[in-house]
């Protein structure tokens, strides 16, 4: 897929990085992402995938904005209160690159749209606020072989992994899924959302922001996976701490 006069001035500091250059930025132009949440997650992942010129993100949210949201979700503006967030994203993402497609469905992801929704796409980005969602999205990636990557904020903290448990390690072991390192009967995901507990704003542009540097990655084949790794960080001591996971059993 070529690229245009438009979009070689647009992406020149990307065509110019060693390992990356005009293959990358083909390749992303070619990649479509489906974002679960247009909100504090969501939100920086939209600008950085839009902004770095995939070329079709799909974004499914059944939210509408509101005032509170503003403190972190930083892609919608006042003047788009109440609006359905998903509409607001997708003006946004146009208004910061008309060369690219956005997709804006305004719906809550579930077990009925989900499977379609998922395998029509490179990667699933799930930016949503409860276990019970993370888990299903979890599941159907799994079910339809397409790489996740998931994040998570909660008050000052937050953490963020990839699934790939249709890949396979060096050594020929099936890489590990959502429910290897949070399990559905773990009282860690019965935790308070962020409109319960409270949260911390530019938290959320940190795993956010983390979260689109890893689709990027996975799209173009640059990097380490973070498969079978969680990465975590507590912005209150500033500290990052890695922990490693396995598959379980079956």
């Amino acid at each position: 897929m070529t690229l245009s006069e438009s979009e070689l001035q647009r992406y020149a500091r990307h065509i110019v990085l060693p390992q990356f250059g005009g293959a990358g930025q083909q390749t992303l132009k070619s990649s479509s992402v489906l974002i679960v949440g247009a909100g504090g997650l969501g939100s920086p992942v939209v600008q950085y995938l839009a902004a770095a010129g995939v070329g079709k993100l799909v974004l499914i949210d059944d939210d509408q904005v509101s005032l509170s949201n503003l403190q972190r979700q930083t892609i919608h503006q006042t003047n788009k209160v109440a609006l359905p967030k998903v509409e607001s994203a997708r003006d946004f993402a146009i208004a910061l690159n008309p060369e690219i497609e956005v997709v804006a469905i305004n719906a809550r992801f579930n077990a009925e749209n989900g499977p379609e929704l998922v395998a029509g796409v490179d990667v699933v980005v799930d930016g949503s606020d409860n276990f019970d969602t993370r888990h299903l999205v979890a599941d159907i990636c799994e079910q339809c072989q397409t790489t996740l990557v998931s994040g998570a904020v909660g008050q000052f903290d937050g953490s963020i992994t990839t699934l790939k448990p249709h890949a396979t390690d060096e050594q020929g072991n099936l890489l590990p899924r959502y429910k290897d390192i949070f399990p559905k009967n773990d009282r860690a995901t019965t935790l308070p959302t962020c409109e319960e507990a409270g949260i911390l704003g530019a938290l959320t542009g940190v795993v956010g922001s983390m979260q689109a540097m890893e689709v990027i990655k996975e799209l173009t084949g640059i990097g380490d996976s973070l498969a079978g790794r969680l990465v975590m960080y507590d912005s209150k001591s500033a500290r990052w701490t890695e922990i490693a996971y396995t598959r379980g059993h079956d």
